[in-house]
C-alpha cells in the first residue's frame, strides 16, 4: 500500500515522500497516528501543490541539525554519578539521563533512541556517542561521567575560596570605609576647631561692644541733659506768659506747640550726636590701627 508521509519516519522517509508500507501498518500506526496519509489521486494532486512549502521546511530542518550537529561535536556534557572501587558506577549512564542532560544544558529535544551509547557506560571518565540529529545527519557527543562525590569536595572547596576572596574584598571595603571615615573625622574636628575659635572671638569681642554701648548712653544722657535744661527755661517763659493777663490764648497755644516740638528736635540731636560721636571715635580706631 502506498502512503505519503507528513513527517520523518525512520527507515521509511522524510516530509512528503511516498512510500509503500504494509496495509495493516499504515491502518492500525500511521494513518491513527497522523503520520501518514493514502496515496490516493485527489491527495497526491495536493502534495504537488505542497511541494514548495515541503522543500521550504525540509531545507529549514536540514540547517537546523547542521548547526546542531556542530554544536554537539564541540560538546563535553558532563555526568555525576556514585563512583565505587577502580571507577565502576553504581548502576550506568541512560539514553534518557543524557537526553535529560542535553535538554538542561542545549535546550535541545532529543528522542533517547536517537542516542547510540555503542556500548553501556558503566565507568568513570570519558565515553563518546553517536546522536542522530535528523535523517542521515549525525553528531559525535563526548560524555564525561563524574564521581559526585569528588564533585561536591572540589565544589565545597570553590566555595571556601570564593568566602575567602570575598572575606578580603570585605576587609579591603573596611578598611577604606575606616580611612575615609578618618578623614571626614578630621575634617570635622577642624570645621569644629574654626567654629570655637570664632566663638571665642565673639566672647572677647562681647566686652568691647558692651563697653561701646555704655559709652554711647552717657554720651545721650549728657547730652539731653543740656538740651533739657533747654526745654526747661522755654517751659518757664510759657508758664510766666499764662500768667500775663493780656497774653493770647492763640500765641500761648503756639508758643506751647513751638516747645513741645523744640524739645523733640533737641532729643534728636542729642542722640544724633552721640551716634556721630561714637562712629567718629570707630574711624580714629581704624586709622590708628
Amino acid at each position: 500500500m502506498k502512503v505519503i508521509l507528513l513527517q520523518e519516519i525512520k527507515g521509511q522517509g522524510g516530509e512528503g515522500d511516498v512510500v509503500e508500507v504494509k496495509r495493516g501498518y499504515a491502518v492500525n500506526y500511521l494513518f491513527p497516528q497522523k503520520l501518514a496519509i493514502e496515496a490516493s489521486k485527489g491527495n497526491l494532486k495536493q502534495l504537488e501543490l505542497r511541494r514548495h512549502n515541503i522543500a521550504k521546511r525540509e531545507a529549514d530542518r536540514l540547517d537546523s541539525a547542521d548547526k546542531i550537529q556542530a554544536a554537539l561535536a564541540d560538546k563535553t556534557l558532563t555526568i555525576l554519578a556514585r563512583v565505587g572501587e577502580e571507577g565502576q558506577l553504581f548502576g550506568s549512564v541512560t539514553t534518557q539521563l543524557i537526553a535529560e542532560k542535553l535538554h538542561e544544558e542545549m535546550g535541545l529535544e532529543i528522542e533517547r533512541k536517537k542516542i547510540d551509547l555503542h556500548a553501556p557506560i558503566k565507568t568513570a571518565g570519558e565515553h563518546t556517542v553517536t546522536v542522530t540529529v535528523y535523517r542521515e545527519i549525525k553528531a559525535i557527543l563526548t560524555i564525561n561521567v563524574v564521581d559526585e562525590k569528588a564533585d561536591l569536595e572540589e565544589g565545597e572547596a570553590a566555595d571556601d575560596a570564593a568566602g575567602e576572596a570575598a572575606g578580603d574584598a570585605a576587609a579591603t571595603e573596611a578598611a577604606t570605609d575606616g580611612a575615609a571615615a578618618d578623614g571626614a573625622a578630621e575634617t570635622e574636628a577642624a570645621e569644629d576647631e574654626e567654629v570655637a575659635d570664632d566663638a571665642a572671638a565673639d566672647v572677647e569681642t562681647a566686652p568691647e561692644i558692651e563697653a561701646e554701648a555704655a559709652e554711647l548712653a552717657e554720651d545721650i544722657v549728657e547730652i539731653s541733659d543740656e538740651a533739657l535744661k533747654t526745654v526747661a527755661d522755654k517751659l518757664v517763659e510759657a508758664t510766666d506768659a499764662v500768667d500775663d493777663e493780656d497774653a493770647d490764648p492763640e500765641a500761648l497755644a503756639e508758643a506751647a506747640v513751638e516747645v513741645l516740638q523744640e524739645a523733640e528736635a533737641v532729643v534728636d540731636d542729642a542722640i544724633e550726636a552721640a551716634l556721630e560721636g561714637a562712629l567718629t571715635d570707630d574711624e580714629d580706631e581704624d586709622t590708628d590701627q
